[in-house]
């Protein structure tokens, strides 16, 4: 079971990879955001099952690597879920919160309808999934009220903008779940 984790969990982290390539943004916009949040949910819950089956515990080897690809996947596949869950939001009624500011590809120009709302959120969102799942894999819950309230802090400021409030409580919401579920997994796995 545990090598079926490792596999799957391997297989993740390439696809969150690939999905930060630049040319494929669109592409992945394109498809359904409901597809995009629960296909990676998916597999991730599939992992955790084998993990969770699993009665082999792990060396300190495989719980570094382990640790390191669910860091990865917090890190890479938040991202795009995080901006399907938005674009879903959006559709379902809560306007001006789908579109992040800014893009992976510095020579492709924002399009001209796009708010600057929350700018940096795609980085921002990067570090504060890794600082979530490295607090819950070294046993220290109380480092994410910290992330979170920097970033509530940081962003204070902004929140007063149309759509800002909306987009920072959903985006945080659902990058702190797919953090917390990565780091699960790799928990699972000691």
């Amino acid at each position: 079971m545990i090598a079926l984790t490792v596999i799957l969990l391997t297989l993740l982290t390439a696809a969150c990879v690939v999905s930060w390539l630049p040319h494929l943004g669109a592409r992945i916009d394109a498809l359904p955001w409901w597809l995009v949040a629960i296909v990676p949910a998916v597999v991730l819950a599939v992992a955790a099952i084998f993990a969770g089956a699993s009665d082999e515990p792990l060396n300190s080897v495989g719980v570094g690597a382990s640790s390191a690809l669910a860091i990865a996947i917090a890190v890479l596949g938040g991202g795009p879920v995080t901006t399907a869950v938005l674009r879903g939001a959006e559709q379902s009624g809560v306007s001006g919160v789908s579109r992040p500011t800014e893009t992976l590809d510095p020579a492709e120009p924002s399009p001209p309808t796009q708010r600057e709302i929350l700018a940096g959120g795609l980085w921002i969102g990067a570090l504060e999934r890794a600082a979530i799942a490295a607090c819950i894999l070294v046993g220290m819950p109380e480092g994410i009220a910290l992330v979170l309230g920097l970033k509530g802090v940081g962003r204070y400021n902004e929140l007063r903008a149309p759509g800002a409030a909306e987009r920072f409580i959903i985006g945080t919401f659902t990058s702190v779940l797919w953090a917390a579920s990565c780091a699960g997994v790799a928990i699972l796995l000691r």
